[in-house]
């Protein structure tokens, strides 16, 4: 449990931040040239980097919004590939109203 406490507070230093920020972009940039090797390698090394992108940066996530806004099919998309937790809990709340809905 120390171990993760540990890489939570290494996760709040502004420098580790930008770090994992750039990483991020850089694994999105380079993801033409892994795309060329065959495989499902881009699709990884893509999805790493947004991952990064997003947990690391403000700015990103103000973006992801505004596109999910845009163009809410494609970013269900966007969530169910990144798996997450309140994609999952808007999902069930969706199909409880469809169930409300049917009963009603």
């Amino acid at each position: 449990m120390k171990l993760r406490r540990k890489w939570k507070a290494l996760g709040k230093v502004p420098a580790v931040r930008t770090g994992l920020f750039v990483l991020g972009l850089l694994l999105m940039l380079s993801t033409p040239l892994v795309g060329v090797l065959p495989g499902p390698g881009g699709v990884i090394v893509f999805g790493a980097g947004l991952a990064l992108t997003l947990k690391y940066s403000e700015w990103a996530k103000r973006k992801y919004v505004e596109f999910k806004r845009q163009h809410p099919r494609k970013g269900a998309w966007a969530d169910w590939g990144l798996r997450r937790p309140s994609a999952r809990r808007r999902e069930k709340l969706r199909k409880e109203q469809q169930m409300r809905a049917v009963d009603d």
